[in-house]
């Protein structure tokens, strides 16, 4: 199938730390990779890569076949201007752990607000789609609501329309649950169920081993910054190769049953 996303021999490091050490990674259409790990392992740093949140420091990206962060000029590669940056930024979708909306603007402005500001959309039209957003992640009767008045679940769900409202060519989630009180987690996670079901590409960083058994097409599993297995939830879950995955893994099984 079509490779979305392409990372190869990508390497980040914050001062002495290697966040990235040499990550190869294929993205299908419609494939859902989910990537799991300890903490530190890397996993949120590769998400921020792909979204131009970080630069990279080796190696390349290319999202539908587009060098990402990255231009020829004379023969050379240069840094893309802000600008250009930007437009490519479009195309990739993020949600974060923490919702990031803005606290003055209902459920549907805060959808509405990038299509219409930044893309230059027909607002009606735009408001349309927002609306129908809203209801796809249920919320449409919320849609005048500001973020105050929305649980931690609910707004997590704003985020995910407003990511979806851009029309992304791929989605990137990083640990969207983790904010959220465990009563919580569910609501988001069926979203995210269902988004997979429609097709919609997905990287989802996740520590909800159930949820990435069940939803992944492909598991990744990080450890200080290099992918160490990767392989279907059947694989990955059900016969780990490397003493280290099966280690997490069991780590994760105890907590579980705890």
């Amino acid at each position: 199938m079509k490779a979305v996303l392409r990372m190869s021999g990508v390497r980040k490091a914050f001062g002495t730390h290697q966040a990235l050490d040499g990550v190869d990674l294929e993205v299908a259409e419609g494939e859902v990779v989910v990537v799991i790990g300890p903490s530190g392992s890397g996993k949120s740093t590769l998400v921020r890569c792909v979204h131009q949140l970080e630069s990279i420091d080796a190696g390349s990206m290319y999202l539908d076949g587009d060098l990402i962060g990255y231009e020829e000029h004379r023969g050379r590669l240069r840094p893309l201007s802000p600008r250009g940056a930007a437009a490519q930024r479009r195309r990739v979708g993020m949600v974060f752990q923490q919702f990031n909306l803005f606290p003055h603007f209902t459920a549907l402005r805060n959808v509405t607000e990038a299509p219409v500001r930044v893309h230059r959309r027909d607002r009606a039209e735009t408001e349309r789609d927002a609306i129908a957003l809203l209801e796809r992640v249920g919320l449409g009767d919320r849609l005048h609501h500001y973020p105050r008045q929305l649980s931690g679940g609910q707004q997590q769900r704003v985020a995910i329309a407003r990511a979806l409202a851009v029309r992304p060519r791929i989605m990137l989630f990083d640990e969207p649950t983790s904010a959220l009180d465990p009563e919580l987690v569910d609501e988001v996670l069926g979203v995210l169920r269902g988004l997979a079901a429609d097709g919609l590409t997905m990287i989802v960083v996740t520590h909800e081993m159930a949820f990435a058994r069940e939803v992944a097409d492909r598991c990744v599993f990080m450890e200080a910054g290099r992918i160490v297995e990767s392989g279907t939830p059947a694989e990955v879950f059900g016969n780990p190769r490397s003493p280290r995955l099966r280690a997490f893994l069991s780590r994760h099984t105890e907590e579980a049953v705890s």
